[in-house]
């Protein structure tokens, strides 16, 4: 893959991850070429869109041959930054900083979770998944120690933006935010992702509305 250093727009970005699962899962199903309108079909796509978002990454194609699998596979990796390790902690021991906690994937695909904290005093000590809920006193001495890369935000709204700001004062430059709130800050080094779970379901429920209207029409 040839050096590219355009940045890329949200749109792209947000479907490269797709198209790197769906090429992990044909690498397991034993296909080692797959070409546009494929891939296409199966992320739900335009052949010409898909060329277009490989093309702006450098390429990988040729004409009659189509898409390596892996190579195509292990280039997208290499912009998503899936070529090395990520450390994560994860600040609420809540149902959502529990649920990520147990999510078996994340080490697979090189994100490795280092320690789990939480203010409530009924919560610290308790395991969750493999890891013991700690008390987030103990955030400051523990992150001097170890390096983490990413900052998994699962605590109320109301704590987010003090949470976020405590973990970027001492190093950490990714915030995950789960908090109902949007995070953003002025600091260039500091990259945020806002998750808003209750606005996902809300598309859903507009979609649905949609098609039930159709479907009475």
């Amino acid at each position: 893959m040839s050096e590219h250093t355009d940045r890329l727009s949200d749109a792209v970005v947000h479907r490269l991850p797709g198209y790197y699962r769906h090429l992990r899962e044909m690498e397991r199903e034993g296909i080692r070429q797959v070409s546009s309108t494929e891939l296409g079909r199966r992320m739900g796509q335009t052949p010409s869109l898909v060329r277009q978002d490989l093309n702006s990454i450098g390429g990988f194609g040729r004409q009659g041959y189509g898409y390596d699998v892996t190579v195509l596979k292990n280039g997208i990796g290499n912009v998503l930054g899936l070529n090395h390790s990520h450390t994560m902690i994860i600040l609420g021991a809540g149902s959502i900083g529990s649920a990520v906690a147990r999510y078996p994937n994340f080490l697979a695909e090189g994100f490795t979770t280092l320690a789990m904290f939480d203010t409530d005093p009924a919560k610290v000590g308790n395991r969750v998944g493999d890891l013991t809920v700690q008390s987030m006193e103990q955030l400051g001495v523990f992150l001097t120690s170890r390096k983490a890369d990413i900052a998994v935000l699962a605590v109320p709204a109301y704590a987010a933006k003090e949470t976020a700001e405590q973990v970027v004062k001492l190093g950490v430059h990714a915030v995950w935010n789960f908090a109902p709130v949007d995070l953003d800050f002025e600091k260039d080094d500091v990259t945020v992702v806002n998750v808003h779970l209750s606005e996902s379901l809300q598309v859903l429920s507009y979609l649905l509305e949609q098609k039930e209207k159709g479907a009475g029409s």
